[in-house]
């Protein structure tokens, strides 16, 4: 891949050594040259073999400082618990209808996808079309709850859900470049503490390989895996 001079300069300043988390931090608002405000990307390598029932990893959390994004809110409930989505601020709720909305008309102007327990078996026919795009809701991440206010205000706080790939590596946004580096770095810490509270049992040896934080136009930048109490 062909890189821009502006990422092959950032690249060099980087160098291939490992940053303190405070250094890195400022590294990454420092080399951020895009006229948007960029999102910080962190990304962790762990040891895990998620071929295995018990080395998956997936969950969601509200990071404490959000990650200065707005999200779309879609809520699938009927009754009462569609007017706590609504009461909620939820951006668009409905039942068969909007289900009906994404499988005909390929609608996806939403960011998350919020359900009750009873509306699955509905949804379930076009997880084909969901499932693909990372929207089919699911008990692991807090997307099929009957506490629908809580479930849309933690998205609007700043809720992100991670999974580990094939590869033992997961990857979520811990805000933007405009962050002041210590909520940067509150974020930072409240995910990768919570990272390796949920560690299977069943892992062996050093857990996390490898933490990198990177802005979205820019390098990554490697951070000492000393620097957390592993």
């Amino acid at each position: 891949m062909k890189r821009s001079k502006k990422y092959v300069e950032a690249s060099s300043k980087v160098g291939n050594k490992k940053y303190t988390k405070d250094e890195a931090i400022k590294l990454v608002k420092e080399l951020a040259a895009a006229k948007f405000d960029e999102t910080v990307e962190l990304s962790l390598n762990l040891n895990l073999d998620t071929k295995k029932s018990d080395q998956q990893l997936r969950g969601a959390t509200v990071l404490p400082n959000g990650i200065g994004k707005t999200k779309k809110v879609l809520v699938i409930a009927k009754g009462a618990k569609a007017t706590e989505a609504k009461d909620a601020n939820a951006d668009y709720v409905g039942d068969t209808d909007m289900i009906d909305k994404i499988a005909n008309e390929n609608w996806f102007d939403f960011d998350t996808l919020i359900a009750t327990p009873d509306m699955m078996p509905a949804l379930g026919k076009i997880g084909r079309v969901l499932g693909p795009k990372g929207l089919m809701p699911n008990p692991k991440t807090g997307t099929v709850t009957m506490d629908v206010k809580k479930a849309v205000e933690d998205v609007k706080k700043g809720r992100v859900e991670y999974r580990a790939d094939s590869y033992g590596n997961v990857a979520v946004s811990i805000g933007k470049v405009s962050f002041d580096a210590d909520k940067l770095l509150g974020n930072l810490d409240a995910f990768v503490s919570l990272i390796i509270k949920t560690k299977p049992s069943v892992v062996k040896g050093k857990y996390i390989k490898s933490v990198t934080i990177s802005s979205t136009m820019g390098p990554g930048i490697k951070i000492d895996e000393a620097e957390f109490e592993i």
